[in-house]
């Protein structure tokens, strides 16, 4: 009987018992519920705050190049400017020539007229030079033929010479061969120049007795002028003579 009493009362304690045991294992498994979802929960932020900052770092890049892209064309733009050819004469060449205006019109014509002129000048230098050339061509041909004229004239004086001198030789041999007294009267009768060119060439032993059949007035005269022509001191005259 007591037995079946202890048994009866063991077993509202074994249920109570087993229900709190019950009561736990869920509180556990809630708990582990609880935690996944915050475990999900921060996951979910985290990626979510990650892909903010990737966002934000994207448009700081972005941002960056764009002020980068912003300075290089700030900085291109000026050297394209600066490289942009300047002045009248590049506005002329680059712009439509329908909307030049009077004074650059008037630049252009002056320049082509200066032009049409530096070009006509270039022509006549072309043409003088041309001339000149010519001209000191023939100045050339000249010189060469008036030298070869003096050669051809030298060598006929010195063939005349040779000649004249071979004839004197000749006279000079037939005079100094003949009689004083007729080569006395062929001398009296020479002229001057011809008297002193043969008397010059002769020996003195063959002149002396020659000039001493002649008249003493040609004698003299043609003394005085050998003396001169031979350069030998006159002879003195003699005292009361």
């Amino acid at each position: 009987m007591l037995k079946k009493l202890s048994k009866i009362r063991l077993l509202p304690i074994t249920i109570f018992a087993a229900t709190m045991m019950l009561t736990v294992k869920i509180g556990d498994i809630w708990e582990g519920f609880d935690g996944l979802d915050e475990g999900s929960i921060q996951v979910a932020s985290a990626e979510a705050q990650t892909k903010d900052e990737v966002a934000q770092a994207e448009n700081k890049d972005a941002s960056d190049a764009a002020k980068g892209g912003a300075k290089e064309g700030s900085k291109a733009m000026p050297k394209a400017l600066k490289d942009e050819p300047k002045g009248p004469l590049s506005k002329l060449i680059s712009e439509d020539p329908t909307l030049l205006t009077q004074a650059e019109i008037d630049l252009l014509q002056q320049l082509a007229e200066r032009r049409r002129v530096l070009e006509s000048r270039e022509q006549e230098l072309v043409i003088r030079t041309g001339l000149l050339t010519a001209a000191e061509a023939r100045i050339d041909k000249k010189v060469e033929e008036l030298k070869v004229l003096r050669e051809t004239i030298s060598g006929l004086i010195k063939t005349f010479d040779e000649q004249q001198d071979a004839k004197l030789v000749s006279l000079v041999k037939i005079y100094e061969n003949m009689k004083p007294k007729d080569a006395a009267r062929i001398f009296e009768e020479l002229a001057m120049d011809t008297l002193l060119e043969v008397a010059e060439r002769m020996k003195e032993r063959k002149l002396a007795p020659v000039m001493a059949k002649m008249n003493p007035e040609k004698a003299r005269e043609m003394t005085v002028e050998l003396s001169q022509l031979r350069s030998l001191p006159l002879p003195a005259k003699p005292n009361g003579g």
